[in-house]
């Protein structure tokens, strides 16, 4: 018999597993009372840019490419920051004309779709 303390969703549990058991049987668990730490406070999100073109998420995923930067002009369907979302790169474009005024996530952040990325002038 091996005793282990498991942690799942922030409750602990002792549990007692048998060595060898044929069935896979396990003891059941019996909840152990633990002190419940604070939840970490959110780090705070930087407020999007001031342009008045928004480029959105088109869907949830991670960035991994910022390709235009602030300053930088862009043409009506330009790749502005490349996601990735189920396994599919996907570029985020701009949707008219214009000047990056900000850039709203960086490389490895996860995002939302319609989650702002960056704002054009």
């Amino acid at each position: 018999m091996k005793n282990y303390t498991i942690t799942v969703n922030g409750n602990v549990y002792e549990v007692t597993v048998e060595e060898g058991a044929s069935t896979g049987a396990v003891a059941a668990p019996k909840a152990v009372a633990a002190p419940k730490a604070a939840p970490a406070p959110a780090a705070p999100k930087a407020a999007a840019g001031n342009g008045r073109v928004k480029v959105t998420a088109g869907a949830a995923g991670k960035v991994t490419k910022i390709v235009k930067n602030v300053g930088e002009a862009v043409k009506k369907g330009e790749n502005v920051i490349m996601i990735e979302s189920m396994k599919m790169e996907i570029g985020q474009v701009a949707v008219e004309d214009g000047t990056v005024a900000s850039i709203d996530v960086a490389v490895g952040d996860s995002v939302d779709a319609g989650q702002v990325l960056a704002t054009l002038n």
